[in-house]
């Protein structure tokens, strides 16, 4: 049968074909029926230009919808053949890693993150790459509880015992951590507090005075309804001579703590016996001599067992009374906005590979002969440095030497942190010949106060450490993530603010496991994707996630008051179940 007539077929011409012995199937009679249908109407529909579009709209979306779900099963198809030859592999995961969204990542990053696969040497692991490095930890249950409960008393309410004189020791966060101290020790005494000064004989002899660093006008407001401070002693009192005297540190103090539990463990009162010794033997010397002048403030009271009221009070004068003046504010603000003004976030590192720091550890890792030998000679011309010989080697294998820029450098790449992250470093000048060099060869984007600012801004604090110190102090704050690699009062200050204002990205590197990871890298024991495997789950608790600051069985042993301010001034919110601070403990 022809096409033309198959289109004119109808069930006359059926019984005519039966009758010859020719049958068409079902198929063909329906095929027939469709065509001559759409041959008898097709001009009706042309004629019909809303039937028309209609159509054609139709059919676009059926192919849309079509392509759609054609590509959502090649995704789908590709994600579980990564899985199967991640597992067929052995990898280190063993399981596919989704698509996160990033908080940043360049196109640089994203380049080396598709190229990692396929060349084992890349710094940055493509399944790294998908991780949010810049997230920060979970803080949403937990609040800033430093405020004025009705049962703290008042020093207008209390006569004074006398005036407070103290000389402030060591850099600029010995000196902060100190001079909060110093406030709750007021309060205890009882005891009118002057402006205290500062240490002007340290390493670095710096000249500034606390009004030049510090809002001493702020300092005095935030306190006033607690501790009576005032900015010189009262003329009528110059012909007195101040009694000198050092208070016992909190780690001697401590130890008498612990022989009070004991000998006496069901004592109530144990927590509150060394405030006790501010409270009676320093504050009758004060009432004896009228005023007392304290020659070292540096950890003056203990981290722990010490009433909530003193805890509180440390902090507000920590985080809010001892703010920078305006001169510094506004530049380490200026600093900050200059880092993030191409709109990506900035990594803050505290490198203390510097020269006081080296002599004082002993740590002569990749540094040259005459370079240990300079370190060894500061060492034992520096008095008061009490440990003379030491094992660089030891030390380094037992994490108590600041990280090399190297070290930072392939730590960092593990971490997941591409090659154009922006890095403030918060230091001072890096020591040894090769210097930055080892860390700017991976991480160009390095910064500093002194590459940021124009020769004209740094004029004012060239010759003040710890004026710059103050400058990098804000700007570590400030930072989306901060990394230190040395546990300095620089690291303890910084860390333990960056928790107080809701537990800001803060990443410790464990020195001790890192340096053998490193070394076993540096020896081919390990391949690039198992080194950065084992650095990132060896780091997976130490990004600053909340947890309870805990006793130790010695003061050495357990964690800074400043370094970590929970409990004390940071509460947890209450969801109806208890908690056991015991097994969150890490101190």
């Amino acid at each position: 049968m022809t096409r033309r007539r198959l289109l004119e077929y109808d069930h006359e011409d059926a019984a005519k074909l039966a009758a010859a012995g020719i049958f068409i199937d079902g198929d063909a009679k329906h095929v027939a029926s469709f065509r001559r249908h759409v041959h008898r109407h097709f001009p009706d529909i042309v004629r019909r230009p809303g039937c028309f579009v209609i159509g054609c709209l139709l059919l676009l979306a059926f192919s849309t919808i079509s392509l759609f779900v054609k590509f959502t099963l090649l995704n789908s198809f590709d994600e579980m053949r990564l899985m199967h030859n991640d597992k067929k592999t052995g990898g280190p995961s063993g399981n596919f890693i989704p698509r996160q969204k990033l908080i940043y990542q360049s196109n640089a990053a994203l380049a080396q993150s598709s190229s990692a696969k396929t060349n084992p040497h890349n710094p940055v692991p493509a399944k790294v790459q998908l991780m949010e490095t810049w997230e920060q930890p979970d803080s949403q249950n937990y609040y800033k509880c430093i405020n004025v409960t009705k049962n703290d008393e008042s020093w207008i309410e209390i006569e004074t015992n006398g005036y407070l004189l103290a000389r402030a020791n060591g850099g600029l966060n010995q000196m902060k951590t100190g001079i909060s101290d110093l406030v709750a020790i007021a309060k205890l005494m009882n005891a009118t507090l002057v402006l205290p000064s500062l240490d002007q004989r340290s390493f670095w002899t710096d000249t500034s005075e606390f009004k030049d660093i510090f809002n001493w006008k702020n300092f005095i407001q935030v306190l006033r309804d607690e501790v009576h401070v005032i900015e010189s002693l009262p003329l009528e009192l110059s012909h007195i001579k101040p009694f000198e005297t050092a208070p016992v540190s909190w780690s001697k103090v401590f130890l008498h703590i612990h022989s009070f539990i004991h000998l006496f463990p069901s004592h109530s009162k144990w927590k509150y016996m060394q405030p006790r010794y501010y409270r009676v033997h320093m504050a009758s010397l004060l009432k004896q001599h009228k005023i007392l002048h304290l020659t070292h403030t540096d950890s003056r009271l203990a981290n722990n067992g010490v009433a909530e009221s003193t805890q509180k009070l440390r902090c507000r004068a920590m985080y809010r009374a001892l703010t920078f003046n305006t001169k510094i504010e506004q530049f380490g603000n200026k600093l900050v906005a200059r880092l993030r003004s191409d709109g990506k976030p900035y990594l803050a590192l505290h490198l203390r590979y510097e020269k006081d720091m080296l002599a004082f550890t002993g740590c002569s890792h990749s540094l040259t002969e005459a370079e240990d030998e300079e370190l060894t000679t500061l060492r034992f011309n520096v008095r008061h440095w009490k440990v003379k010989d030491i094992n660089s080697t030891q030390q380094r294998l037992l994490g108590e030497c600041p990280m090399t820029p190297r070290e930072v450098a392939i730590f960092l790449q593990a971490m997941g942190y591409p090659s154009d992250t922006n890095i403030y470093i918060v230091a001072g000048n890096i020591y040894s010949e090769s210097g930055i060099k080892p860390l700017k060869a991976m991480y160009p984007n390095i910064f500093t106060h002194s590459s940021l600012a124009t020769e004209e801004e740094l004029e004012p604090f060239k010759q003040y450490q710890n004026q710059l110190a103050a400058l990098d102090y804000l700007v570590a704050v400030e930072s989306d993530v901060f990394v230190y690699t040395y546990d300095g009062n620089m690291a303890k200050a910084v860390q333990g603010h960056r928790r107080f204002e809701g537990f800001r990205k803060t990443i410790s590197p464990d020195r001790t496991n890192l340096v053998d990871l490193i070394d076993r890298l540096d020896a081919g024991a390990l391949s690039w994707e198992e080194y950065s495997y084992k650095v990132m789950e060896l780091h997976k608790e130490r990004m600053g996630s909340p947890y309870p600051r805990c006793p130790g069985k010695s003061s050495k042993l357990e964690e800074n008051f400043y370094a970590n301010p929970y409990p004390g001034c940071i509460c947890r919110k209450s969801d109806g179940k208890k908690h056991s601070s015991k097994k969150e403990c890490r101190g």
